[in-house]
């Protein structure tokens, strides 16, 4: 018995002493088919003559694969009875061309292994990088009715009044099929990305004691919808930044984050626009002291850098181009390649150094914070924010002016000013005659009157002389004391 001619797909080598010649060929069909078999003990017109089998040999095949192909494969191999001949058979499949054998990159031609020639292996890389938007159009285990009624009802609405699509909903399956996220009841991986509860898509977020990545505050972790996931990301970073409260005359205030929130949310959405779902990592958010990360599991597209998309006209390089186009619709992506570009311009105006890394790993936005927060002493406000602009913490452990007003409201007056100093010791450990005066632009004496008047109410406790002097909630003060 014969097995047939070797072919594109199908190799055979005389015993386990080729096999480095039978590594070479297993790149060159992996580069040109993405599978195939090899048989040890087998000559190259087909015929089992099989060789001396003992406990090692399945073991050094499998050694010499994993020591010699980059990337890893882990093929099938065993032995089998060929004409009654104990034969080796390997059975491989890989998809993450272009592999290496020996640091060579061969490709199959009929029943040879030819060098790949540097053009093509370039093209290789390009389509490895786009290899993600295979995954996204690919049946995915969940079907249209496994979609979250309400992030669907809620997208289409947005999608229908930002007018970029026609129709409004009606039932999943007919919105799902409109938006090309179906094949009959099942959903393809974008769909079930975008608008099921599934394991595809997880997040995960952490607060760190320092400037390094050694101890936590906080760890949380989660899996949803792209939708959901963005949502709980921005709220998570917008709690744990610094603001400060621009006070100009009118009587509602304005809040000012630390970094603009309309880049951090960019840059949440094209960490998963752009992930590679492939390779099932989280999306990950850190906060350290002096920055925050936010961290893609998917690789720069190759022979690019992000200046090539914020300083000139280069085309948006799409991975999960499905996956934009449903975010673009609703908005949520205001135009394609235009991410960096608006992460950039946004962190500018604010007065925010922003940077990107590429990664081995994927690709990482940082934004680094201001460090004025560290002290509400006036100097500091002056030497980092304009006279009009007082910085406040954003500590949640401090009691919010709604208690205050609550515990002093009955028989207590408090005026709109006295409330604005309860307010800012809401969010900052003391005030001083100095920060009264900018917030109000008044003068000292009317700064010590107000601050006193509170003192007088059992409101404020005053600590050291002069300068030196501040002020700071007497309930906080009980509280902390406990």
């Amino acid at each position: 018995m014969k097995l047939g001619m070797e072919t594109e797909t199908l190799e055979y080598k005389k015993s386990t002493g080729e096999i480095k010649e039978a590594i070479v060929s297993i790149v060159a069909i992996l580069n040109k088919h993405q599978y195939g078999e090899l048989y040890f003990g087998v000559l190259p017109d087909g015929t089992p003559t099989g060789q001396i089998i003992n406990e090692k040999t399945l073991r050094d095949v499998s050694n010499a694969i994993k020591n010699h192909i980059e990337p890893k494969i882990y093929p099938e191999i065993k032995i089998v009875y060929l004409n009654d001949r104990p034969c080796v058979h390997v059975k491989f499949e890989g998809t993450e061309v272009p592999y290496y054998a020996y640091g060579q990159v061969k490709i199959r031609v009929a029943d040879e292994d030819l060098p790949m020639s540097p053009q093509e292996i370039e093209n290789r890389y390009k389509r490895k990088n786009d290899s993600a938007n295979l995954w996204e159009n690919n049946l995915s285990e969940w079907n249209v009715q496994d979609a979250k009624d309400d992030i669907l009802e809620a997208y289409i609405e947005k999608a229908y009044g930002v007018k970029r699509i026609d129709f409004k909903y009606s039932d999943k399956k007919t919105v799902l099929n409109k938006l090309f996220l179906t094949k009959e009841d099942t959903l393809l991986n974008a769909g079930a990305v975008l608008f099921c509860n599934t394991n595809l898509c997880e997040l995960q977020m952490a607060i760190f004691a320092t400037e390094e990545r050694l101890t936590f505050n906080d760890i949380q972790r989660y899996h949803g919808t792209v939708f959901e996931l963005v949502d709980v990301a921005e709220k998570y970073i917008v709690n744990n930044i610094h603001w400060r409260v621009e006070f100009d005359g009118s009587i509602q205030r304005k809040e000012i984050p630390e970094i603009p929130t309309a880049a951090i949310r960019e840059a949440l959405i094209n960490s998963f626009c752009h992930k590679d779902y492939n390779e099932r990592q989280c999306n990950e958010v850190a906060i350290y002291k002096n920055r925050i990360e936010i961290y893609n599991p998917g690789a720069f597209p190759t022979g690019y850098v992000p200046e090539d998309f914020i300083e000139k006209e280069e085309r948006p390089v799409r991975r999960n181009p499905l996956i934009t186009s449903i975010l673009y619709y609703s908005k949520d992506v205001e135009s394609f390649g235009s991410g960096l570009k608006r992460i950039m311009y946004g962190c500018k105006e604010a007065g925010v150094k922003a940077e990107f890394k590429l990664m081995k790993s994927g690709f990482v936005v940082v934004f680094y914070r201001r460090n004025s927060h560290e002290s509400v002493d006036i100097e500091n406000i002056k030497s980092t924010l304009s006279v009009d602009k007082v910085l406040i913490n954003d500590d949640k452990t401090i009691q919010s002016v709604d208690s205050f007003r609550e515990k002093y409201g009955k028989g207590v007056d408090l005026s709109e000013k006295e409330i604005r100093i309860i307010e800012y010791l809401c969010k900052n450990e003391f005030i001083t005659n100095g920060v009264v005066r900018e917030l109000f632009q008044v003068g000292t004496t009317a700064a010590r009157n107000y601050l006193n008047g509170l003192v007088v109410k059992d409101i404020l406790i005053a600590s050291g002389k002069h300068r030196g002097r501040r002020y700071i909630l007497k309930n906080k003060l009980e509280r902390d004391e406990k």
